[in-house]
């Protein structure tokens, strides 16, 4: 057998993934024809990793390893060729993989089950499971998925006074990019921020936030207890998020994720003060329960770092950042 035989029946596999993905889940998001629809999501890689198997049954008896690990192989390929080919971006392929190759894992060992237990199957099996998806597709209803709302809380304890990080809350500019560093969502590609300070519009206090790729919205306070409590909405302008600065999927206020709001609790405990902060969001795909997995951690992690980003300016370099921010504030709240 020629070596390159060994590798086509994964190289047909990836090929099924990619023409799925680039001409049939090619339609714009909230359809049934996303890349986000429940067709492509669990129908597609379970197809890739059944043909993959398939194929290679054909071939010889596989192992079971084989039935797990080449169907996610498979699956890997496809979706780095969708980056090639610039159909899906660095963030949105970063958290959809596992999913997928799991999937596709599935698919492959049920394919190899069943040509253990037959020893010639039919064509039409597989050609039922290539066409599956496409039904779906076809069938299914527009719209993002079900509505799956949740909350991060994260608090930490910091050496400085209530002011002192009040301040700090309401007036961070220039932050830079080694304060932020550890936050996975970074290292993924979600633009990092840059400054977030609070001005006032009439009577509406505004927090105004500034991340790099352009991206900049407004935060508006809907609730002000001075060196207390602190809770804002979201505002975004159709210039908010530019162009190619965050995956369609995951952008915010999208069809399948949005920040609810903010909230920051200042306690003092006798020379300090605890900081909590929490965040709440909405998600509405066809795989909440694999989403919030991901938004847990990641708007957890994120949560961590804008603490200790706080925790850092008022506590080791605290009396000019703190003295900086309570004088931009005082400044504020006379107007």
């Amino acid at each position: 057998m020629l070596p390159f035989l060994l590798r086509y029946p994964i190289l047909i596999g990836l090929a099924i993934g990619l023409f799925l993905r680039a001409v049939v889940f090619a339609g714009p998001a909230g359809s049934a024809l996303s890349a986000m629809s429940w067709g492509f999501i669990w129908l597609a890689p379970l197809a890739m990793g059944a043909t993959t198997v398939y194929l290679a049954e054909q071939q010889q008896r596989r192992s079971i390893a084989y039935y797990l690990f080449a169907p996610m192989f498979s699956t890997f390929l496809m979706v780095a060729g969708c980056m090639l080919i610039m159909i899906e971006g660095l963030i949105c392929a970063v958290l959809i993989v596992p999913l997928l190759c799991l999937i596709s894992s599935v698919g492959g060992l049920l394919m190899g089950i069943i040509c253990r237990c037959v020893d010639q199957p039919p064509r039409t099996t597989l050609h039922s499971l290539i066409a599956l998806p496409l039904l779906v597709a076809l069938l299914g209803a527009d719209g993002p998925g079900p509505q799956r709302l949740g909350t991060v809380e994260r608090s930490v304890l910091i050496q400085a006074s209530p002011a002192q990080v009040w301040a700090l809350i309401n007036h961070m500019p220039d932050i830079r990019a080694d304060e932020v560093s550890q936050a996975w969502t970074y290292r993924i590609g979600v633009p990092r921020p840059l400054s977030g300070v609070t001005v006032t519009e009439g009577a509406q206090h505004v927090r105004k936030v500034v991340w790099d790729k352009g991206v900049h919205f407004d935060e508006m306070v809907q609730d002000w207890e001075p060196q207390r409590h602190l809770r804002w909405t979201y505002r975004f302008a159709p210039d908010s998020v530019p162009a190619g600065a965050l995956d369609d999927h995951v952008r915010i206020g999208g069809d399948y994720f949005d920040l609810r709001d903010t909230a920051y609790t200042l306690t003092p405990e006798g020379q300090a003060v605890r900081l909590n902060l929490r965040i709440s969001y909405r998600l509405s795909t066809d795989f909440n329960l694999y989403a919030n997995w991901l938004a847990q951690n990641l708007i957890g992690n994120f949560a961590e770092t804008i603490l200790t980003l706080y925790q850092q300016r008022a506590e080791f370099k605290g009396s000019a950042n703190a003295a900086t921010a309570s004088s931009a504030l005082a400044s504020l709240e006379a107007r």
